[in-house]
């Protein structure tokens, strides 16, 4: 049979903005703990380069980070549990003596006066096997995060949508020449980035088309190529790349919470602009779960410093 136990402060989700939540939570006297959930360190686990996030004049490897911001929160006093939850409840008349209640997939229960959701997103996939294997190694979805490393290469783009057109323009700031593939005949994306997208002469966009395959060397693992297949005439073909980028959504992991907290269309968390305070008093959101603009590590952590200061200020106000 589980355990109960009791917080002021319990942080859902051991990304950026978890670890971070921590950290400050924990310098606040909060006692804060944090449930890991199913992949402590969030997307940074499968990132093997990190050129961007400040204080390292080297490239940083993304589990070594997270092993950082893990090690420093518990140093300051945070308990990280690593365990998921399974069922909650959110809603203030659904509160029992003025604590959220979580149930976790150990069988324990955890009562908190105070909630940071940060259990990130994830990128959508097209579901190759290659893809998961070359992540890393010539596979991303975070243009911003992985560009510098082609610069001067050819990289291809996969999607139609807004962010397919921002990653494909962002890109050519470092890449010889970017290729945009979409499996229909038009965008999906803002008109006015379609038309700066066809007027940049380092695009070319390859219409009615879906990837087959994922070409690559295996030492090192570096992708070399991709199979194509024209989705009206069926012809195959192959393309030259050192680098493609799946920009097909992200999917926010907010499946816990529907129906309990106010979500926008997509399934992000709503949180009132420049905060972190959603839609029920006491419970915060930060980094990617709400967050579908920026999704960087250094954006992230810095939500989840404002979630823990706004955490302890509604605990202060409600105790005071």
């Amino acid at each position: 049979m589980g355990e109960t136990f009791l917080t002021d402060l319990l942080i859902i989700g051991a990304g950026p903005a978890g670890y971070t939540a921590a950290i400050y939570g924990a310098r606040a006297n909060l006692s804060p703990t944090l449930l890991t959930g199913l992949q402590p360190g969030g997307q940074l686990t499968i990132t093997n380069e990190i050129e961007n996030f400040p204080g390292f004049a080297d490239p940083i490897q993304g589990p070594w980070l997270m092993e950082q911001m893990t090690q420093q929160a518990i140093n300051v006093g945070a308990k990280i549990i690593n365990d998921s939850v399974t069922r909650c409840s959110l809603q203030h008349k659904q509160k029992e003596n003025n604590y959220f209640i979580f149930q976790t997939d150990m069988g324990n229960t955890y009562k908190a006066k105070t909630v940071i959701i940060a259990t990130g997103a994830q990128a959508r996939w097209l579901g190759l096997e290659a893809e998961k294997k070359l992540q890393g190694f010539g596979v991303s979805a975070c243009a911003t995060c992985d560009g510098f490393f082609y610069r001067g290469k050819q990289v291809a783009v996969i999607g139609g949508g807004n962010t397919a057109v921002e990653e494909a323009l962002y890109l050519t700031h470092h890449a010889a020449h970017v290729f945009l593939i979409h499996r229909r005949n038009s965008l999906r994306a803002e008109k006015i980035q379609q038309t700066r997208l066809m007027k940049n002469p380092k695009v070319t966009i390859i219409w009615n088309s879906v990837i087959e395959d994922i070409l690559a060397e295996s030492n090192p693992p570096s992708v070399t190529g991709l199979t194509l297949k024209n989705t009206l005439t069926k012809e195959i073909s192959q393309l030259p790349v050192n680098g493609v980028f799946i920009a097909i959504g992200h999917t926010p992991n907010t499946e816990l919470f529907k129906n309990q907290i106010d979500l926008d269309e997509e399934g992000y968390i709503q949180t009132t602009p420049g905060t972190t305070k959603t839609s029920v008093p006491g419970i915060f959101a930060a980094g990617d779960v709400q967050d579908k603009i920026y999704r960087q590590a250094i954006t992230a952590a810095g939500s989840g410093c404002m979630a823990a200061l706004e955490a302890e200020r509604f605990l202060s106000a409600s105790e005071g």
